[in-house]
């Protein structure tokens, strides 16, 4: 059989050139049970208002049964589904960017004291100087080097001693006689 009229009429259904009428033309010719294989793929799109008039829409007991099948209950109060609502305020809204706006000042702040280090040492000249083969010793003799670690480190001690908070143990040890 030919189905150039047919294949026509497909042809402007998919350019929106049909009528009314060209389309019922193309819905009984796809209700026929013995369709050529080539058009027998567009058939579901033209039966479907036939199919679907056949098939039992939802009953007006369809909720109650869903709920029932969920668990929920069938009273009305427990029908009525509490919603919520959370408020959102500008603040929150805002959070994001205040994070970011934050995370630049730090970043901002860093590399100007970074800056103003390098400017000081640079105003004094003095050299950051990384090579351990250039350095120089600045004591002559080794026991004047060792008293003035002892004294650094002394004076390191008595100001930790002074800011630290006296412990439980050393103040029972004060309280014995």
């Amino acid at each position: 059989m030919d189905y150039k009229y047919i294949e026509q009429l497909l042809e402007r259904y998919w350019e929106a050139n049909t009528t009314p009428q060209e389309e019922n033309i193309l819905r009984a010719f796809f209700s026929q049970d013995m369709l050529p294989e080539h058009l027998a793929q567009y058939q579901p799109l033209f039966v479907y208002e036939q199919t679907a008039a056949n098939e039992q829409p939802l009953g007006d007991d369809f909720d109650r049964r869903m709920l029932e099948r969920i668990g929920q209950g069938t009273t009305e109060a427990e029908k009525k589904v509490v919603v919520k609502a959370q408020r959102i305020t500008m603040a929150s809204r805002l959070r994001p960017l205040f994070r970011a706006a934050a995370a630049v000042a730090i970043v901002a702040v860093l590399g100007t004291a970074a800056q103003t280090a390098f400017r000081q040492a640079e105003q004094t000249n003095e050299a950051w100087d990384y090579n351990s083969a250039s350095y120089a010793d600045t004591y002559q003799h080794p026991e004047e080097a060792l008293d003035a670690l002892d004294a650094g480190l002394a004076e390191i001690s008595d100001m930790l001693n002074a800011t630290a908070p006296t412990d439980s143990l050393a103040k029972e040890e004060e309280a014995q006689p």
